[in-house]
């Protein structure tokens, strides 16, 4: 198998192409997503500023905006921001191309920060310090929001998976080294998870005690209330 990527959504996956990972999602798959966005919606307050690390095309930022218009996505991906800019809610949506673990904004920006999807997985960063830069740019009384996927959801993520690469969105499925909360592609693609009592461990590196929920049987989330 080739050395991983490091920025997979960059260099490979972004813009049209990632959209089009979402467009092809299963019902099952949907359910998923729109759960994930959900249950942040419901810990937004109208006025809240509001930042999602690694916004890619805009998908997730558009729906906060039902919630507050003070919406701001960063990527690494320029082609991905741009098509972002473009989408119905585009010009009312702040967007900039920043690392989720080393970003520009000073400390506490932020009523609440998200970083959902798996994306503590896609991002390819250490994620002791993701957590830690979320918390930091986040003000004393804000939320931090982080999920992963959820044990029970093996079986419908690896099919979403595998319909991709059936489609050429990512390289084949090394089947072999698949499995265990891990999926492994041949172009170097790696897609991992991170559950329950791994959020603990980071957590209580940083000092803090979180709360995990598991939503929609799909989703573990990791909430954390800055102190």
């Amino acid at each position: 198998m080739p050395e991983e990527i490091q920025d997979y959504y960059s260099q490979k996956l972004a813009a049209e192409k990632l959209r089009r990972v979402y467009a092809i999602a299963s019902p099952r798959i949907r359910q998923y997503l729109d759960a994930e966005i959900e249950f942040v919606m419901q810990r937004i307050k109208p006025g809240d500023r509001v930042l999602e690390l690694g916004c890619g095309y805009g998908r997730v930022l558009e729906k906060l905006t039902a919630r507050t218009h003070r919406v701001f996505g960063i990527d690494t991906s320029i082609q991905s921001l741009l098509l972002a800019g473009t989408g119905p809610k585009g010009p009312i949506l702040a967007l900039s191309a920043m690392n989720a673990v080393q970003t520009a904004f000073i400390k506490d920006c932020f009523d609440v920060t998200v970083c959902i999807q798996n994306g503590i997985s896609a991002f390819k960063v250490d994620r002791k310090s993701l957590i830690s830069e979320a918390l930091r740019i986040t003000r004393p009384g804000g939320r931090v929001l982080v999920s992963s996927c959820a044990d029970a959801f093996w079986s419908e993520r690896l099919d979403w998976f595998r319909r991709q690469a059936e489609l050429g969105l990512l390289g084949e499925i090394d089947e072999a080294a698949t499995g265990d909360g891990v999926i492994v592609c041949k172009d170097g693609f790696i897609a991992t998870t991170v559950g329950p009592e791994h959020f603990r461990a980071l957590s209580a590196e940083l000092d803090y005690r979180p709360e995990i929920t598991i939503v929609d049987e799909s989703s573990v989330f990791c909430e954390l209330i800055v102190t």
